[in-house]
């Protein structure tokens, strides 16, 4: 039996000075990543210096689009199942997220997916992906 995806409550993102171009983006349907100023270097999670160059950072609007790397799905930690795993960016970085808006039991290693936002009890919106 397929397992569909639900939507479910969301909390809302802590939001610091820091944090606020990304989330400000992600309602906009962007999703931003942050490089080195000087190398070109991608990192995730967003910070203020690489942490591989130790250089200052910028943001920069990402594809959105990736592979994923690994997915599992959740029946038992709550009342609505949910996927979750790593997708390697087409940026060449791995991100931690949720997969949503498809049958759950169909993801697989290697897939194509995209990023898609979904709103919080917050207002804000959180990327996650979805099959591309």
């Amino acid at each position: 039996m397929p397992t569909p995806s639900q939507d479910r409550p969301l909390l809302a993102p802590i939001v610091n000075a820091e944090t606020e171009p990304f989330w400000r983006a992600a309602a906009d349907g962007i999703l931003l990543l942050k490089r080195a100023k000087a190398s070109g270097v991608v990192h995730w999670y967003p910070r203020a210096l690489c942490p591989y160059t130790l250089q200052e950072t910028e943001w920069f609007a990402a594809s959105g689009k990736g592979t994923i790397y690994s997915v599992t799905v959740t029946r038992r930690a709550g009342p609505v199942p949910y996927a979750i795993g790593y997708v390697e960016l087409d940026e060449g970085v791995t991100v931690l997220s949720n997969f949503v808006d498809c049958d759950l039991d169909t993801l697989r290693i290697g897939d194509r997916v995209k990023v898609c936002f979904k709103p919080t009890d917050g207002g804000h919106k959180i990327p996650m992906f979805t099959p591309a």
